[in-house]
């Protein structure tokens, strides 16, 4: 099933045809993070109404990206989780996001951080080739959402929540962008309030090295 048609024989416009209606490639953001209940995801994209939730859920099944499964107990439940083909997809949400990082400017009122973008937006702006001798991990605070990396030799996981022994705890708002745009350096981060830490001064420089727009 595809939802709409260009009337173009082309791998790109039949990719726009499967994921390109709006909020679908927002749900296969949040669903490369894990697997999730119609529940979560709503409240990770709290500005969608249901009944596009559901339906753009539909389309994504019908397309082969998305796939339904049942929890074992105790959780029990139905969560949605992206297919191995929706996983191909990974690729081209970093590119974009990376690319749509640099559009970003300071938030709009109504705009919101998650979770799941947060970590999505780590993961985006990971730089392999600055880690590749690295083993450190990173809790970052952004306001509520708290999501972490652990870099070993060029990889980095990404996960939300704490982690038991971080290196070092960054704590912070969305300005966090400008250190991260190298917009502004750690020092002056500090100094200005922009970022709060708690572990070694110098391993701010190593995450603005591994983690940069």
């Amino acid at each position: 099933m595809v939802s709409r048609s260009y009337g173009q024989y082309c791998g790109f416009a039949r990719a726009l045809e499967l994921v390109g209606e709006r909020w679908a490639f927002l749900i296969v953001r949040d669903l490369l993070v894990g697997p999730k209940r119609f529940s979560d995801l709503q409240r990770g994209l709290p500005k969608m109404p249901s009944n596009i939730l559901t339906g753009r859920l539909k389309e994504l099944e019908a397309n082969g990206i998305v796939c339904r499964r049942a929890q074992a107990r105790p959780l029990g439940g139905v969560v949605y989780e992206l297919t191995e083909d929706g996983r191909d997809l990974e690729d081209a949400v970093i590119a974009l996001g990376r690319w749509g990082a640099k559009h970003l400017g300071p938030p709009g009122p109504d705009e919101i951080v998650t979770d799941d973008s947060m970590a999505m937006a780590l993961k985006t702006i990971f730089r392999p080739d600055a880690g590749a001798h690295d083993d450190v991990a990173f809790e970052v605070h952004v306001g509520e959402i708290v999501v972490n990396a652990q870099v070993r030799n060029g990889e980095a996981t990404i996960g939300r929540g704490t982690l038991p022994a971080p290196d070092l705890v960054i704590e912070s708002g969305p300005a966090i962008r400008a250190l991260l745009s190298h917009e502004m350096s750690p020092k002056e981060a500090l100094k200005n309030g922009v970022v709060r830490i708690r572990g070694r001064r110098a391993l701010l420089d190593r995450f603005v090295a591994l983690f940069r727009i």
